[in-house]
C-alpha cells in the first residue's frame, strides 16, 4: 500500500437530489469521518439539484463541528453530472472526495481510500457488492459493455459514486448526466493520472427514491455517450499532473 506523503485538504462533494430523509445524517457522518482521518482545513460542500423536498433547509441546518458546510442549489433538476460540476467548480481545496448522499456509502470508508491519494493519482472505489435492484444492475452492465466497446476498459466500477483525486481533475467536465464519472476516468488517464481502485462496501438505500433507472436519466446517459464518441475534445482538456 502506498502511503501519502502528506495528508492533503479536502472538499468532500455530496450531490442530492430529494434526500431529505437522509442528508443531515449523511453530513454528520462525512464530518466525523474527516475529523477521525485528521483531515484539516477541509469543507463538505452539499450540491441540493433541484430538489422538491427539505433537502437544501436541512443541509444548511447541519453543524458538524470542525467541518465547515457549505449547500449550493440549483433551480431545477439538471442531472448528477451537472450537480458534480457544480461541486467540482464549488470545491476550495487541494482534493475533491465524491460521494453520493443516499446513505448506501459509510463515509469512515473514505480511511480505504485516502492512503492511496497523491497528486498524480484518481482513486476510484469499486463496490464489493452492489446493493441495487436487479434491474438497475442490468442498465449499468449494458451500457458500460458498450463504453468499452467504444472507448476501451475504464475501469471496474466507473459509476461507483466514491472517488478521490485532485481538485483539477474534476475541472471542465461536461456530461449533465451519468456519463461524467466515465469522461472524468477516461480524461484524466490521458492527461497521465495513474488510477487507482479500491474496494469499498455497498449498502441498501434506507430512505428516498433512487432515480438511476429512471427512462429520462438512461437516455441522457445514451446521448451522451453518442456525443462523447462523435466529439471527443473533452477527454484531451487536462493538464498533465504538476
Amino acid at each position: 500500500m502506498s502511503v501519502v506523503s502528506s495528508t492533503p485538504t479536502v472538499t468532500a462533494v455530496l450531490p442530492a437530489y430529494n434526500e431529505a430523509a437522509l442528508i443531515a445524517d449523511v453530513v454528520a457522518q462525512t464530518a466525523a469521518a474527516m475529523r477521525a482521518l485528521g483531515l484539516r482545513d477541509s469543507e463538505i460542500v452539499v450540491v441540493d439539484d433541484g430538489s422538491r423536498d427539505a433537502t437544501a433547509t436541512l443541509a444548511r441546518g447541519a453543524a458538524p463541528a470542525g467541518v465547515p458546510v457549505r449547500v449550493v442549489s440549483h433551480l431545477r433538476n439538471r442531472g448528477y453530472g451537472a450537480a458534480l460540476r457544480t461541486g467540482f467548480d464549488a470545491a476550495a481545496r487541494e482534493a475533491v472526495w465524491v460521494m453520493d448522499s443516499d446513505g448506501q456509502f459509510d463515509p469512515a470508508d473514505l480511511a480505504r481510500l485516502l492512503p492511496h491519494y497523491r497528486f498524480d493519482r484518481v482513486v476510484t472505489g469499486y463496490r464489493i457488492r452492489r446493493s441495487d435492484a436487479r434491474m438497475r444492475q442490468v442498465n449499468n452492465t449494458a451500457f458500460f459493455a458498450l463504453v468499452r466497446l467504444l472507448f476501451g476498459h475504464t475501469v471496474r466500477d466507473v459509476n461507483c459514486g466514491f472517488k478521490l483525486f485532485p481538485s483539477a481533475v474534476g475541472r471542465s467536465l461536461r456530461a449533465d448526466g451519468a456519463l461524467i464519472s466515465t469522461e472524468l476516468v477516461l480524461r484524466a488517464r490521458r492527461a497521465g493520472y495513474q488510477i487507482v481502485e479500491v474496494g469499498v462496501p455497498h449498502y441498501p438505500r434506507r430512505a428516498g427514491e433512487a432515480t438511476g433507472a429512471s427512462p429520462r436519466v438512461v437516455l441522457r446517459a445514451f446521448e451522451e455517450l453518442w456525443r462523447l464518441r462523435r466529439d471527443p475534445s473533452s477527454l484531451n482538456g487536462l493538464p498533465p499532473p504538476a
